[in-house]
């Protein structure tokens, strides 16, 4: 049994791996090279960007809040001492519209504070204009009523203006510093507006400028002196169109007349010309003239019976005509004018052209009745046979 000789298992018995020639130096990398977990991952970084960011906001805002609050503001220069001899780098220079004393400042009335100046109080400006416009407005009214009606004057005492003002309460919303300086600009804004002098009797008076009262004037004083000035052109032009006017009604009037006129000769002489066709005829006995009066009662209407003067121009019209005949002649015992159709057959083609139109209608009327009784007849016949 020792004899038999015993295998080694393959374990043992395994080539050696060639070695890598780097692996002698992966010892020197792992200690020079950082470890994985050294860099932040992405999430991290950002959550570090944004504290920065923060960190950097809180200390700007924290560095502005210590610069404007935590340290003391520079006082104002004085208004007594010399721009030149102050020092512009420990004192503020005194704005404009205020005074400075021993580092502060004080606006001028009408004025208020904000920041390092002195800007305009809107409420004391607006009572101001309020005020310019209460005088302006008494004063131009009481010279445009002066210049329309005679009842104002021209010339406004200025205290009564200010004893207005007072019984309306317009200053109580003041107290009297407020007051002063309201007036004081007031009184400037006026002498620049309106025109001032002192009377005789040493009272101040205010009077309107011509240019601004012209616009306190009402509309109908406006107007009525507007005609006033030019009265010449206005009654020029009033008569002109009035004369127009009735020229142009004195025109119509004549054409109405003349063509009135020509209308009644025509319908004479169709009377007449009818007169004499029918006068003509066998079976009828009237006369062949008609009476001039009874005619023209027959033609003209009852207000056109007013004027003589329209039936003389058709008499006269007629009296130029050849075909007619004019002659007195006694009709029951009283003498009268009668007219008379001299040509025979003269009606006009349209006339004609009627009249046939009429006979021919009533020629077939009187065919058509008789057509109509002779079928009548025939069925009676027939009907008794």
């Amino acid at each position: 049994m020792d004899s038999i000789p015993r295998k080694r298992p393959k374990s043992e018995t395994k080539t050696p791996k060639r070695r890598n020639p780097k692996s002698s130096h992966s010892p020197i990398r792992s200690l020079l090279e950082p470890p994985q977990s050294f860099f932040p991952s992405k999430e991290e970084f950002i959550k570090l960007l944004t504290m920065l960011l923060i960190a950097c906001a809180v200390a700007f805002t924290c560095s502005f809040l210590a610069k404007h609050l935590g340290s003391d503001p520079k006082s104002f220069c004085d208004s007594d001492s010399d721009s030149i001899d102050s020092d512009l780098d420990s004192c503020e220079p005194c704005p404009v519209n205020g005074e400075c004393h021993q580092g502060k400042l004080q606006c001028d009335h009408g004025y208020r504070k904000q920041g390092t100046l002195c800007i305009e109080d809107g409420a004391i400006n607006e009572s101001t204009k309020k005020l310019v416009r209460h005088f302006e407005r008494k004063v131009c009214e009481a010279y445009a009523h002066n210049e329309c009606y005679g009842t104002g004057t021209i010339w406004v005492p200025k205290n009564d203006v200010w004893k207005d003002l007072r019984s309306n309460g317009f200053m109580d919303n003041f107290d009297e510093s407020a007051n002063n300086f309201v007036k004081a600009k007031a009184v400037e804004a006026l002498a620049e507006l309106l025109e001032k002098r002192t009377n005789a009797n040493g009272i101040n008076e205010l009077k309107c400028p011509e240019s601004l009262m012209e616009s306190y004037k009402p509309l109908t004083c406006r107007v009525q002196q507007w005609l006033l000035q030019h009265i010449v052109i206005v009654s020029s032009s009033c008569a002109m169109l009035v004369t127009c006017a009735m020229l142009l009604r004195i025109i119509q009037r004549k054409r109405r007349f003349s063509s009135r006129v020509e209308e009644l000769y025509d319908q004479v002489c169709d009377f007449l010309e009818e007169n004499a066709v029918t006068s003509n005829s066998a079976d009828n006995n009237c006369e062949p003239w008609v009476i001039a009066s009874r005619l023209r009662d027959h033609l003209l209407l009852p207000r056109e019976r007013r004027d003589p003067l329209l039936w003389t121009k058709v008499e006269e019209l007629i009296q130029e005509d050849s075909r007619i005949d004019r002659y007195p002649k006694i009709v029951k015992g009283e003498q009268k004018v009668v007219w008379e159709w001299q040509v025979e057959g003269s009606l006009s083609l349209s006339k004609l052209k009627k009249r046939r139109e009429t006979q021919k209608r009533v020629r077939q009327i009187s065919d058509s009745n008789k057509i109509l009784q002779d079928n009548y007849n025939r069925r009676i016949a027939e009907t008794i046979s």
